[in-house]
């Protein structure tokens, strides 16, 4: 049942579909709510989620639950122009919203009550125009000049430009995103017609280095519209928190017969294998950081719903389970390979991406009495997380003899085999194949099995975001130095390495056709990977191997149509069902080329060695009297 909720003296020109269960709770008159500014009480409606949220309630918010379908108009809750500071989302209204919208008409002076401040309570001036943002307005026009004096764009660089803008997607006449793929030439889009998250970031992160930062704002605050809205899979829903895989902008004919404009997002419903996104909460996590930090826009951090929208992601990250590790447990087929590839478990992509976001969301939560728990909770995670990956992912000949002199069936606290690996588990190619000089977080731990094939993205990111020690970070970049013929050659970066192959590939991706050895995840060289090898690169002083990588790129990639992915061993061929256009292979490569001529700014994107993290030693916390305190080995990690 679709219903549609109008504010007085508006047109709806824009509207979400998104599912509700309890489409009807009453808003209170403009007296009581006047009057009572905690009227959206737990006790009053206990399953009213989105208004506790929008007042900044307790954390009893998350136990609410949505399920059928519902229209509703948006127009009137976000005006993005410049001058906007803060917005008042209403997540669940009713047909009582016309004594709501009178109630502020005087409070605020904009008939269209998209400036209604609500993070103290209704009677809350908006702040005032120009505070808090004048310093980001300069870091922007800084971050314009940073470019060479008299440098202009290349062909290249111009031909990216006009490719990125034309995928821009709009919504009530903004700019929201940016399509996956945009080949005027291909019949069968599929879902490459739509925006996703984990795509639209190095989009973003080129808009914001070329100072254009309100595509990225207008994309963060609708995706935020559009969290926790549940759709199901055999009237199963996922938790509160979850962030859309993607979402389009569909035209749909409503009852006057008007075509009107809505947001229809996927968590995963349509997807193939039907497998809910856990990177897309915490993609959205580090661009809001990557925001405010490139901008100096920190009030969009400050809303309430955008600070309720960080507790949703990290609540649902954080939520007690049966794994028994710090690490992230999670689905195959659940972020970037988003395909039966063998890395169900606790793959290093999204360990990577979660501690990431445990960070961001450290330096933005605001600090209050309602958050205090939760960022304690996060503290402990990031230390033990930390600790576990640099201690169990990290490989190196040192690691590898290691493993190959284990012992197994080790029951004790203090068992050097803690997983139970059994030696004969490593692969003969990795004994020849790893550097003397270099290492790498393997891919996937859990008990009994360790995935030993390199995956590109979860290493880079575990650079960028000081996961690893600064020792692994440098034997990383290494390895990648020393075995640049495999994992780059002619085309950066592959995907992962080796390809499985034979009845490996057969019984790991249950013969999965496009996933054959050396295409698209399976051994695939993926351009838009670049982006994360400059940053990494950067931050190590290595840019001599971005540059490397980025030559190769900037000579074929325009001529092959900017395509999705590349295949064989050396990245030779275009993919055989890689779509051309696609953005985030243009986004990629404009956003390495802006970020090695903006160091400044890059460094801003970077996290370095956080020594608190270490010191908050989580045995302490729970009074352990293990020997092997995760505090001191990871101190005795850091040193160079």
């Amino acid at each position: 049942m679709a219903t549609i909720f109008k504010f007085k003296n508006m047109k709806p020109c824009c509207r979400i579909l998104l599912p509700s269960k309890n489409v009807g709770v009453p808003l209170p008159k403009s007296s009581n709510f006047s009057s009572n500014p905690n009227y959206f009480s737990a006790s009053r409606f206990p399953g009213s989620f989105g208004l506790r949220a929008i007042l900044g309630r307790t954390n009893s918010a998350l136990a609410s639950t949505w399920g059928q379908s519902r229209v509703f108009s948006s127009s009137c809750c976000f005006n993005f122009s410049k001058r906007a500071r803060a917005h008042f989302v209403v997540a669940r209204a009713a047909p009582d919203l016309r004594n709501f919208s009178e109630s502020v008409k005087n409070r605020v002076n904009d008939k269209n009550c998209d400036r209604i401040y609500v993070k103290g309570g209704i009677n809350v001036k908006p702040p005032p125009e120009d505070e808090g943002v004048e310093e980001g307005r300069e870091n922007v026009r800084k971050n314009e000049c940073s470019r060479e004096v008299g440098k202009e764009e290349t062909e290249v660089e111009k031909e990216a430009w006009r490719l990125l803008r034309n995928a821009i997607v709009t919504y009530c006449g903004s700019p929201v995103g940016t399509v996956a793929a945009n080949d005027p030439n291909e019949k069968t889009p599929l879902n490459y017609d739509q925006v996703f998250i984990r795509d639209f970031v190095p989009s973003a992160f080129a808009f914001l280095l070329k100072g254009e930062g309100d595509i990225v704002k207008n994309f963060l605050l609708h995706t935020l519209q559009l969290q926790s809205w549940e759709k199901t899979v055999d009237c199963y829903s996922p938790g509160q928190g979850l962030m859309p895989a993607s979402f389009k902008v569909r035209s749909v004919v409503l009852d006057d017969d008007k075509l009107e404009e809505v947001l229809d997002p996927d968590f995963g419903e349509s997807a193939i294998g039907r497998v809910a996104p856990v990177d897309s909460g915490l993609w959205w996590i580090i661009l809001l950081r990557a925001y405010g930090k490139l901008t100096g826009d920190y009030t969009l951090q400050d809303r309430v719903d955008v600070q309720t929208g960080i507790k949703l992601i990290i609540n649902l990250c954080l939520s007690d389970g049966f794994d028994m590790f710090p690490s992230l447990l999670v689905t195959d087929g659940s972020c970037m390979i988003d395909r039966r590839m063998g890395i169900h478990g606790h793959p290093l992509e999204i360990q990577s991406l979660f501690y990431s976001a445990l960070r961001c969301s450290r330096e933005m939560l605001a600090v209050e009495e309602g958050s205090k728990n939760l960022v304690r909770a996060i503290n402990n995670r990031l230390s033990a997380l930390s600790f576990h990956i640099r201690e169990y992912y990290w490989v190196d000949l040192k690691k590898i003899n290691e493993i190959y002199r284990y012992k197994t069936e080790e029951y004790s606290t203090e068992a050097t085999n803690k997983f139970n690996i059994y030696p004969d588990q490593i692969p003969h190619w990795l004994m020849h194949w790893i550097p003397e000089t270099g290492g790498y977080l393997i891919g996937n731990l859990q008990p009994a099995h360790m995935d030993f094939r390199f995956f590109t993205l979860g290493n880079l990111w575990s650079i960028v975001s000081s996961l690893g020690t600064p020792r692994q970070n440098e034997a990383v970049l290494n390895l990648i130095e020393a075995k640049w013929d495999d994992l780059i050659a002619q085309m950066p970066l592959k995907a992962c390495y080796p390809a499985i192959e034979s009845e490996e590939w057969r019984i790991i991706t249950g013969s999965d056709p496009k996933n054959t050895p050396w295409s698209y995840h399976n051994g695939g060289s993926w351009p838009t990977l670049l982006w994360q090898f400059t940053l990494a690169c950067m931050k190590m002083r290595r840019t001599d191997l971005a540059k490397k990588a980025l030559d190769i790129v900037e000579k074929r990639l325009p001529l092959d149509g900017w395509p999705e992915y590349y295949d064989t061993k050396n990245g030779k061929f275009i993919g055989k069902q890689a779509r051309l256009y696609q953005t985030w292979s243009i986004a990629g490569y404009l956003t390495s080329k802006m970020l090695m001529e903006k160091p400044d700014a890059a460094a801003l994107l970077l996290w370095e060695e956080d020594y608190d993290i270490l010191e908050n030693c989580v045995c302490a916390v729970s009074n352990s009297n293990r020997k092997n305190c995760s505090r001191m080995l990871a101190k005795s990690q850091i040193l160079v």
